[in-house]
């Protein structure tokens, strides 16, 4: 459910949001800004597609192995 919001801003934040997202774009543009520190479920969303790339978690463990000492160091 949407809900309106009505905000201040200064004019030059105002000209320049209509300059880049258009009229009609603007709620959704700083829905999307202010969305991963209000909620919750947008961070963990975040993470899971994350964890669900396995590429890119092949790449994270391939790094972690070769930057990271093993408990045989002797940093350990």
């Amino acid at each position: 459910m949407n809900r309106k919001l009505t905000i201040s801003i200064g004019a030059d934040v105002y000209h320049g949001l209509h300059a880049l997202m258009r009229r009609g774009n603007i709620g959704r543009f700083l829905e999307n800004l202010a969305r991963p520190y209000v909620c919750d479920d947008a961070l963990a969303a975040g993470y899971r597609n994350l964890a669900a790339d396995e590429r890119r978690e092949r790449e994270a463990d391939e790094w972690t192995e070769a930057h990271l000492p093993t408990l045989d160091d002797e940093a350990w």
